[in-house]
């Protein structure tokens, strides 16, 4: 028997004493708050969970930083599954959390180009981008917002890397979120962007443009972590072992993501 598979009868004989002791209130699927790199990986992580144990959880997606501020705040999260562990430590240190977690995720980030409206090269490589910039070709180009996301303070790094930010940064549109950077760096009103390696592997986003991974040794690496909430409920309790189970990994694995071991 698999650990979720006790965790879901463990659930299960739980509801049954809560209704045997009296009426009982429908309960909420508890709030995941996740990176918005895992949006294509964790729904369907999901998915597999709900049909395995009946249970539902809700996903939410979104720049790391700003969940991390938010639990500070109260926001009724019961998991957090960050994209740079630094946030969850934080977090972890003031007692918000229960304890560190674990390491789920390697994130890497890659350039893409949009199929049309980019003066960059189909082939997506980063020659070309130092060249088109250099040439005054780009004039917008897409990141998450380096102030409060992880992918976009590994954006910015990389085109440090290159010698490139001070002479791009006039163009940059900054998205609130690495999902938001994608759908600006695809949508052909702009020369490309980087982006998220596990969003450019969706099906959605490879039938939108064109991607080159970044070398991952251009920036730090990211290192993504996930913990409960302190007040955390069963339900999340299961799937955050789920996540950390071989069919979970597995999935993680296809969009891209390195795994610890």
């Amino acid at each position: 028997m698999t650990l979720t598979r006790r965790l879901f009868t463990a659930l299960t004989c739980t509801a049954a004493l809560t209704i045997g002791a009296g009426p009982v209130q429908a309960q909420e699927p508890p709030v995941i708050a996740a990176a918005s790199d895992l949006r294509f990986a964790v729904e369907e992580i999901a998915a597999a969970f709900t049909a395995e144990t009946g249970h539902d959880v809700r996903l939410t997606f979104g720049s790391t930083g700003n969940f991390a501020r938010q639990i500070r705040e109260g926001a009724p999260f019961e998991m957090f599954m960050a994209a740079d562990e630094a946030f969850v430590l934080d977090l972890a240190r003031d007692g918000l959390l229960q304890g560190e977690g674990v390491l789920y995720a390697e994130g890497r980030i890659a350039i893409a180009i949009p199929k049309t409206g980019s003066t960059l090269a189909a082939d997506g490589t980063l020659e070309d981008l130092r060249r088109a910039v250099a040439e005054g070709r780009v004039t917008r180009f897409a990141i998450a917002n380096p102030e409060h996301a992880p992918y976009g303070m590994r954006a910015k790094e990389a085109l440090e890397h290159l010698g490139l930010w001070t002479a791009i940064e006039p163009a940059l549109i900054m998205g609130e979120n690495v999902s938001q950077a994608a759908q600006f760096a695809l949508s052909g009103s702009t020369d490309g962007g980087i982006i998220a390696w596990s969003l450019a592997l969706s099906p959605e986003l490879q039938a939108q443009g064109s991607f080159a991974l970044i070398p991952a040794e251009w920036h730090e690496p990211l290192l993504q972590r996930m913990a409960l909430v302190e007040g955390a409920g069963p339900v999340a309790e299961a799937f955050y072992v789920y996540m950390q189970e071989p069919a979970a990994r597995e999935v993680m694995t296809r969009y891209g993501f390195g795994l610890p071991e």
